[in-house]
């Protein structure tokens, strides 16, 4: 049986360091010696680009090889394609944490992906996602099914970057999740949707389970973590504790470690195709505290 935890990282607010979190976990825990697949399924690509210069990406995946051409092979009625086949291993980034055996794989995201959402929801009967259709299971265990073949039960963590919202292509990934991790600004628009967010995931399990019967679903979240903080004096500014009061009446779990805000070192990262964690002479403090959240988030999966 595999031992694989799959984690789907969202929250329904864009430019909430989603990525960077995602990019950053598993460059961190390749380098600790683990192997992980990230697999980008937002439109935007930004995991993608994380890793691959633009060019390189033009090159590479614009005419195939992305979960935009997965979903195709499901739904333009061709012969389904294995995911297994999407994987690629970038370069750069593995050259870095090969020597602790650990490896870091990459599926790619492509824009197109945006309209998958709609050929998908078609098949549930659109955006109300109506359980009694005879093709609710069937797309909503796409991923699911397709990361229970054997190629992905040699992975230790699959990180999922999901697109800012709960389309469909959103809930396959819940569906295909141990775990979600929340990242989140401290400020008010970030936080105000922490508690939507918890009600919609408690009703994609409750409709997915009535659905199943006994093929239950149970992602549990792992916490929210919270990005892009303005410190004082070394200590996070008032206002952040206060937003971090708040999120904890919605009764979910909050990380204790926090990442600062860092713009000029997470974007040179993402030009040279190495998450900031493993950068050499990058701010001191910023790295400490992605690596305690890396320490945490192996914790609380028990890895």
């Amino acid at each position: 049986m595999s031992l694989v935890s799959v984690v789907s990282v969202l929250n329904y607010k864009g430019g909430v360091g989603k990525t960077t979190i995602t990019a950053n976990l598993g460059a961190d825990l390749a380098a600790r010696g683990y192997r992980v697949l990230l697999i980008d399924m937002d439109p935007q690509a930004s995991l993608t680009l994380s890793f691959y210069a633009a060019d390189e990406f033009d090159r590479a995946f614009t005419s195939g090889r992305t979960m935009l051409h997965w979903f195709q092979s499901w739904l333009d009625e061709q012969d389904p394609v294995e995911l297994a086949e999407f994987v690629v291993t970038p370069p750069r980034v593995n050259q870095l944490v090969c020597e602790t055996g650990g490896q870091l794989d990459l599926i790619a995201s492509h824009l197109g992906l945006i309209d998958v959402d709609l050929d998908l929801a078609a098949f549930v009967g659109g955006s109300r996602f109506d359980v009694s259709s005879s093709g609710f299971l069937w797309v909503h265990r796409l991923l699911a099914d397709a990361l229970s073949e054997a190629p992905f039960a040699d992975y230790d963590v699959i990180l999922i970057d999901c697109a800012p919202n709960f389309n469909m292509v959103t809930r396959t990934a819940v569906v295909a999740s141990d775990h979600i991790v929340i990242p989140a600004k401290a400020d008010y628009l970030s936080t105000l949707g922490i508690d939507y967010l918890r009600r919609k995931l408690a009703e994609l399990v409750r409709d997915y389970n009535d659905a199943a019967g006994a093929e239950d679903i149970d992602p549990d979240i792992l916490g929210v973590i919270f990005t892009m903080i303005q410190f004082a004096a070394e200590s996070p500014i008032i206002a952040v504790r206060n937003y971090v009061t708040q999120t904890e009446q919605y009764a979910v779990p909050i990380f204790r470690q926090m990442i600062r805000e860092s713009k000029t070192l997470f974007t040179s990262a993402g030009e040279r195709g190495v998450p900031a964690v493993l950068l050499g002479g990058a701010n001191p403090n910023v790295l400490a505290e992605l690596q305690q959240l890396t320490d945490e988030f192996i914790e609380k999966i028990k890895l």
